[in-house]
């Protein structure tokens, strides 16, 4: 478990930039109209620009931004392992990522080899956060200076990448790869697709912030899974200043 004290487990809500696709400027509604044409509806069989773009937007960093980060590390106590969680929310995302840089920072600190742990955090929570942080035009910290790097000098863990152990033909969600390991999940009215709606039509940031922090946690319990230990139960702790 020692080796577990660098690794920093996280994961990010986002949401559309506007509510709905009128709300746009006209240079972002031209190229979401552009990029509506190689995307399907999930749920409305021929849907347009605007269907697509409330049901869609939330993945795209070109169109979305973040507003809730979920975070957990291990930290030992006597002898015994506490897994300590903390989320910060912001309706203003550059505030959101100034804070983001302020965890990640104080981390480094007492971990300079720090490595972040989420599931599909290679292909979507790291490369999100880099791109909003240029976009609101700042500095990305050294841990996710990344261009130029070869997939194999990248530290961070991808909890997908594992549990794919080379096959990239399908996506696993973290739930069925809970389900599948035994792992009980919480229970919860709010998914990964409701953020957006819950965010807009409610602004419940504390609901997100919780449902985030659900997702930290059973990653942090399939990382534990993947990696063969499994006489460890560390009590989670949830920080709330």
């Amino acid at each position: 478990m020692e080796h577990l004290k660098n690794i920093l487990f996280i994961d990010i809500e986002t949401v559309s930039l506007v509510p709905q696709f009128e709300e746009l400027g006209q240079g972002l509604q031209s190229e979401w109209v552009r990029k509506s044409r190689f995307l399907k509806s999930n749920i409305l069989e021929g849907a347009g620009p605007a269907e697509l773009f409330v049901e869609k937007a939330g993945i795209f960093s070109e169109f979305a931004k973040v507003v809730c980060i979920g975070f957990a590390s291990f930290h030992k106590h006597g002898d015994e392992w506490k897994l300590r969680l903390k989320s910060i929310t912001n309706n203003d995302e550059k505030e959101l990522l100034r804070d983001f840089c302020e965890v990640v920072t104080k981390f480094t600190d007492y971990y300079s080899d720090l490595r972040f742990c989420g599931h599909n955090i290679k292909e979507f929570d790291i490369p999100f956060l880099c791109r909003r942080m240029l976009i609101n035009g700042m500095s990305l910290p050294d841990c996710i200076q990344l261009s130029n790097k070869k997939p194999w000098e990248i530290p961070h863990i991808d909890t997908l990448e594992l549990w794919r152990f080379g096959d990239y033909k399908n996506f696993t969600a973290l739930s069925l790869l809970a389900e599948v390991l035994g792992i009980p999940s919480p229970k919860d009215d709010l998914n990964g697709s409701m953020v957006g709606d819950v965010y807009w039509r409610e602004n419940d940031l504390e609901r997100i912030a919780k449902y985030c922090l659900q997702d930290v946690l059973t990653t942090a319990k399939v990382y534990l899974k993947l990696k063969g230990i499994f006489d460890v139960v560390a009590e989670p702790v949830f920080v709330t200043d």
